[in-house]
């Protein structure tokens, strides 16, 4: 055992993207529902064991560069891993496990029984995509996986069993396309004028060019076409079709970690690529991101307030959680930037757990609709309970995730002398509060109809893994060491400019 570990000790993060991709293939081969899951989940939750690890080792030893192929940096392609990336990847590959616990009885009421080990296949691919995003040292390349996990999510939001989740991955497909093509056309205007891809590199080069034209439109289109796959409001349209439609774990799986490796590679490039260039004093542009931040959790929370689905509630609710995390960005201070980054991984496990337990209520009462909570409290107490402290921390009541979040955004923005930042942040929990109320008084204080089914509680693998997620949201709100520290040190890291 210990030579097997002395083996692939050193190829840890090239694992990490090879051993998903070949599993894909693998869940192709096996055919069958249950192996494909099998093999999938056995991936899924090595691949966050070896996160784990890998985390661990970055803390305790410094930033991980791994060269492919033996070739040196910058002329070969380098896996680059710094606290940053660890935590990103560390919550990507922990909600892909947690999630394929609750895949077979979900997908069991939207998957046609041939088509389930292509979900599986597809998931593994988007897992892959993610990774691969997170811990690639090499511009270009994120842009390869960016692409590898976009088709592999058109492919799973496109199986549910509405006709409109079709229209939703093709909506999603051409917004995308343009981002994609922003992005690449971006990368294509930073290599004519430094003619490397690394981003230590990159950085270093672009040092030297000093500020010009092609380096400011390179970094417009850059920011437009992540601002898309990010859903930056109002970059966010396709973003409440495709949550609302995907079949019930896809939305889990995709709220709770695409929109949260785009917001990592905003910051890789705002810090680590610009950050000597691109100076916000200069461009002004943290003025347009805290523009476009809080108009997003505005605008987001208040339609939020009146839709009558409460998958397409949380998908908007979605687009105000994140102009959090571009708020958090556009202050570019170590408070506010902790606060973005820590939300990335508190945002991932609160809004996964609450799209878990859509799942559980679509499964037992056909809907996700207003109408279908009433009385849930009583037919689906732990569900319905797993929802309210879900929503509490969304909120950002005091011991939960959420608040730790708005803690330190709230501090950022008075470190930056903008108090009335802080106050619109507070004033943004409140319509938060709206619309989980609205939910959870139909759940406890609304009669079922005359008629009703009887209703039995979710099966006990749903209930599960959204209780891991759910109970993570107390856990992490009280023991912030690893979310919160993490974020703050990688916070102090990117404004003191180390790559």
């Amino acid at each position: 055992m210990e030579a097997l570990w002395s083996l692939i000790d050193n190829d840890l993060p090239a694992l990490q993207i090879a051993v998903p991709l070949l599993a894909a293939t693998l869940c192709i081969v096996v055919r069958r529902p249950m192996a494909a899951w099998t093999v999938a989940m056995v991936v899924a939750w090595g691949s966050f064991l070896n996160a784990g690890v890998i985390l661990h080792r970055v803390v305790t030893t410094g930033t991980i560069s791994y060269a492919e192929g033996g070739w040196p940096v910058p002329w070969g392609i380098e896996l680059r891993i710094d606290l940053l990336n660890a935590l990103v990847l560390l919550v990507v590959t922990g909600i892909c496990a947690i999630v394929l616990l609750a895949a077979p009885r979900s997908i069991e009421a939207e998957i046609p029984r041939d088509k389930r080990y292509l979900f599986y296949a597809a998931y593994l691919l988007c897992m892959t995509g993610l990774a691969g995003m997170t811990i690639t040292g090499d511009v270009f390349n994120i842009f390869v996986f960016l692409e590898i996990s976009s088709l592999s999510s058109y492919a799973l939001i496109s199986q549910g069993r509405t006709p409109r989740a079709l229209t939703s991955a093709i909506q999603y497909l051409i917004m995308g396309t343009i981002g994609g093509t922003f992005i690449l056309l971006g990368i294509g205007l930073l290599y004519m004028m430094t003619g490397t891809l690394n981003i230590v590199d990159l950085a270093n080069q672009l040092a030297m060019v000093g500020p010009n034209r092609t380096v400011l439109v390179a970094a417009a289109c850059i920011a437009v076409g992540v601002g898309i796959k990010l859903a930056v409001f109002p970059l966010h349209i396709w973003l409440p079709n495709a949550y609302t439609y995907a079949p019930a774990v896809v939305t889990a799986f995709i709220a709770a970690t695409s929109t949260k490796v785009a917001y990592y590679v905003f910051v890789r490039f705002a810090f680590s690529v610009f950050r000597i260039n691109l100076n916000f004093d200069s461009t002004h542009s943290n003025a347009i991101l805290m523009v476009l931040g809080i108009s997003a959790m505005f605008a987001g929370s208040l339609v939020a307030i009146f839709q009558d689905d409460i998958k397409r509630m949380l998908a908007y609710s979605s687009v105000a959680q994140i102009g959090y995390m571009v708020l958090g960005l556009s202050l570019a201070n170590e408070y506010g930037l902790t606060g973005g980054l820590v939300h990335v991984f508190n945002h991932a496990i609160m809004k996964c757990g609450l799209f878990l337990v859509l799942a559980c209520v679509l499964l037992r009462m056909g809907s996700t609709r207003l109408s279908a909570f009433a009385g849930l409290g009583r037919r689906m107490p732990l569900t319905f309970a797993a929802f309210v402290v879900g929503g509490l921390s969304l909120i950002g009541v005091p011991m939960t995730v959420g608040f730790v979040s708005k803690w330190y955004l709230v501090l950022g923005a008075l470190d930056a002398g903008l108090w009335p930042v802080a106050v619109l942040i507070l004033l943004s929990s409140l319509l938060a509060l709206v619309y989980i109320w609205r939910v959870v008084e139909v759940g406890y204080f609304s009669a079922p109809p005359e008629g009703a089914e009887v209703v039995t509680e979710a099966p006990f693998s749903m209930l599960l893994p959204t209780w891991i997620l759910i109970g993570s949201t107390l856990v992490f709100g009280v023991w912030t060491s690893l979310s919160a520290g993490v974020a703050s040190a990688a916070a102090r890291m990117l404004i003191g400019g180390v790559s």
